[in-house]
């Protein structure tokens, strides 16, 4: 998943997605450790948009709580 796509989901949706990646890395953590899988750069793909999401998910909340501390 790219950046662009990321900035285009809402606040919730970057949430259901971050779970499901999550899910979908513990998915193949396992399947790899039970038997090597076919290209294991899978999973740092997966833990690198985890961490895409995570950093736009943190920052959107940064700067909500800036908007909020700047009207106050």
């Amino acid at each position: 998943m790219k950046n662009s796509e990321i900035l285009e989901l809402s606040t919730e949706e970057l949430t259901a997605r971050l779970s499901e990646e999550k899910a979908a890395l513990s998915k193949l953590k396992f399947a790899h450790a039970v038997s090597a899988i076919e290209n294991p750069n899978v999973i740092k793909a997966a833990r690198r948009t985890i961490a895409r999401l995570n950093t736009e998910l943190s920052a959107r909340k940064a700067a909500a709580k800036k908007e909020t501390a700047s009207e106050a």
